[in-house]
């Protein structure tokens, strides 16, 4: 936690400084901001560091989300999307940071060298306005979505121990995913008025190669479908929540088609959906 406490929130500044140049809106306008992160704790936090250094203003409405994992940003968004319903003055910053490799397990367990393995330090941000508000060019999130998988409290799993948090990932997972998740994605895109086949672009979360692979058998999707996640995930490894802004930005700058649906795993085992239009 001291490690996090002085690198997690300079690694903050450093990407929300950089949306909030992309975005165009002045720092000291930022009427809301949305912190996401599970890799540490410490307070004040990453927010107040935002807030020194990019001189947004002290009054400021600043909320965090914590612990929630690799679908952390997708938290992260809903919250601003709902700022900014409510507000359509509202201007929302959203940052993730993440520091796993301060949880780096020592040790032969199975199951924490492939979350060694896998995970990575990285923080990426956006910001949000009011969707009426938006150039035609940026992207709306127009709905989200959520489902609780039955029977996979044991699947995935993030807790705090002596040397640091403990990751499990339960060889279940891709199982899990093929199990629930079609049934649930194609009822909740029906709500909004799509099928599997309306959308062209899916920004998954690759919490690994094998949640990729059984993502794309169990939505009968083509890999290629995920070569921007599977790009990210090689070059800069899964960090966690900050891994979903990543392949967002990406997409937006290849001027991927639309609609487009987010997806992220987390504890639980959580699926978190965001539909961006």
């Amino acid at each position: 936690m001291s490690r996090y406490e002085v690198e997690a929130p300079a690694l903050a500044v450093q990407a929300a400084r950089r949306a909030i140049e992309s975005s165009g809106i002045a720092a000291g306008d930022i009427t809301h901001s949305v912190t996401v992160s599970c890799t540490g704790f410490h307070a004040p936090g990453v927010d107040f560091a935002l807030i020194e250094e990019l001189g947004l203003s002290r009054s400021v409405e600043r909320t965090h989300v914590g612990f929630m994992g690799c679908h952390g940003a997708l938290n992260g968004i809903r919250v601003a999307n709902s700022f900014a319903d409510a507000n359509p003055d509202a201007k929302v910053l959203v940052s993730a940071v993440e520091l796993c490799s301060l949880h780096f397990f020592y040790g032969w367990d199975v199951e924490k060298i492939v979350a060694n393995a896998l995970f990575a330090d990285g923080a990426g941000a956006l910001v949000g306005v009011f969707g009426e508000l938006a150039e035609p060019e940026r992207w709306r999130v127009t709905a989200n979505g959520t489902f609780f998988i039955p029977g996979s409290d044991d699947a995935m799993s993030w807790r705090i121990g002596d040397f640091g948090f403990h990751m499990t990932l339960s060889p279940r997972v891709p199982v899990l995913i093929k199990e629930h998740v079609p049934a649930w994605m194609e009822g909740w895109l029906r709500q909004h008025g799509l099928e599997v086949g309306d959308v062209p672009t899916w920004a998954v979360h690759p919490g690994g190669p094998r949640i990729l692979s059984s993502f794309g058998e169990a939505m009968d999707l083509p890999k290629e479908m995920f070569a921007v996640s599977r790009d990210v995930l090689a070059e800069h490894g899964n960090m966690s929540s900050a891994t979903m802004i990543f392949i967002l930005e990406r997409l937006m700058r290849m001027r991927a088609p639309r609609p487009c649906v987010a997806v992220g795993f987390g504890p639980g085992m959580v699926v978190e959906a965001a539909l961006v239009e």
